[in-house]
């Protein structure tokens, strides 16, 4: 199905009496106004069978989502989401990565990998207790699993799930994403088992070790949520939220530096002389569907509401150029930034991104760290990389190469 604002894959074929809510006032009703209507999940029988609904991402509105979300908020918290400790964290992530960068020496390469690698790190950092090294074998390995999950979840086969659930249980090469899927959760169950293993109720190592302690806590408790088919999910549902989506949108910050150099120069003399300065070790860091009248929104219980994002974010009633790269929608007369209300890219109201402190972190040090540190530009002979999106679970950007010169 196709709206003003882009594609909804096969609406009535996935979900059964779904709604999709365009534009800024009818989402901001929707999620915030009437978050308590709207907070649910729909039954995804894909995601059931693969076994992803018992985290926080896709499980349904109740006990059991507020608990695990409210455990999974309180938990990154403590372990520096949003304070300086993770900053710290990330500014190490982000000399990685700039040494990636630089290790390719001019030539031309695909950004994807190694922005995930960096990104994941960082997730990988507060879940698992440690980072892994760009060319751990089994770290690749579980980045490539994902990838391959997000391109068989785009495919056709799995939108006749909803009509067809039988076909998930029968042998046949559409299984390939369950067996994809099987094997990113075992290489998740390996990390949690070897965390088990040399557990110590006295140290609190990462988000695994504390998940552990109410798990002790409510060992008696029969109606408790917290049980290792929880953990396993919630783990899931961090490491990919995590990864992908950051690492998407620094892809495609790079891809408009390629597409708009001005703008990249721009960027770089105002960022140099305000976060730009020099360690003790001598090494560049950073300093710290149809809908009526929106107002009178009326849900049908058991319709499924599909807020389009993307319409608010290209609303032609709220944005100047809403389907141009503008950097001025941020800039007031005088050219500060300006916080602009529409802007929710992590979306609103009860299920608003659980990370976007973390998220806002990654994006900003990582994105400066490699403008200050390189400048960036399509690679000689090939043609301008297309800037139209390419749909793999989410909106990515179609596979492209960067070329560097240190600055």
């Amino acid at each position: 199905m196709r709206t003003q604002y882009g594609d909804v894959f096969s609406l009535n074929i996935f979900f059964e009496n779904a709604v999709v809510i365009n534009g800024y006032d009818a989402v901001k009703e929707a999620l915030v106004t009437k978050s308590e209507d709207t907070s649910d999940r729909p039954s995804i029988p894909m995601f059931d069978h693969a076994g992803l609904s018992n985290g926080i991402a896709f499980s349904r509105y109740g006990q059991h989502w507020k608990a695990q979300r409210r455990f999974a908020l309180y938990t990154l918290r403590n372990f520096g989401m949003g304070k300086k400790t993770i900053e710290e964290r990330v500014r190490e992530e982000a000399g990685y990565l700039c040494s990636a960068f630089q290790d390719q020496e001019g030539h031309p390469f695909d950004p994807y990998m190694v922005l995930n690698n960096a990104v994941s790190n960082v997730i990988c950092s507060i879940i698992f207790g440690d980072r892994f090294d760009y060319t751990d074998a089994s770290f690749q390995r579980m980045l490539h699993l994902l990838r391959e999950s997000f391109e068989l979840e785009s495919k056709p086969i799995t939108q006749f799930y909803k009509l067809f659930p039988w076909l998930m249980k029968v042998p046949g090469p559409h299984q390939k994403l369950f067996q994809v899927v099987r094997t990113y959760l075992d290489f998740l169950e390996d990390i949690i088992q070897k965390h088990r293993e040399t557990w110590d109720p006295s140290i609190r190592r990462d988000f695994i070790d504390v998940f552990f302690e109410e798990m002790e806590k409510n060992n008696e408790n029969p109606n408790s949520t917290f049980n290792e088919k929880t953990l396993l999910s919630i783990i899931a549902d961090l490491f990919v939220a995590g990864t992908d989506t950051t690492s998407n949108t620094l892809r495609w910050s790079l891809l408009m530096m390629l597409h708009h150099p001005h703008i990249q120069g721009i960027i770089c003399r105002d960022i140099g002389p305000v976060f730009l300065k020099l360690s003790k070790a001598g090494e560049d860091t950073l300093s710290s569907v149809k809908l009526g009248d929106p107002a009178n929104l009326e849900l049908i219980w058991g319709t499924t509401i599909i807020p389009n994002l993307t319409s608010v974010l290209k609303d032609g009633t709220i944005w100047k150029k809403p389907h141009q790269f503008y950097p001025e929608h941020f800039l007031d007369s005088d050219g500060k930034f300006m916080k602009r209300e529409a802007f929710i890219p992590f979306s609103a109201g009860r299920r608003i991104c659980v990370g976007e402190q973390l998220a806002r972190m990654d994006l900003f040090i990582f994105f400066t760290s490699l403008l200050q540190r390189f400048e960036f530009r399509i690679p000689d002979k090939q043609p301008p990389p297309r800037q139209d999106p390419l749909f793999m679970f989410n909106f990515s950007p179609y596979p492209f190469q960067i070329c560097l010169q240190v600055r």
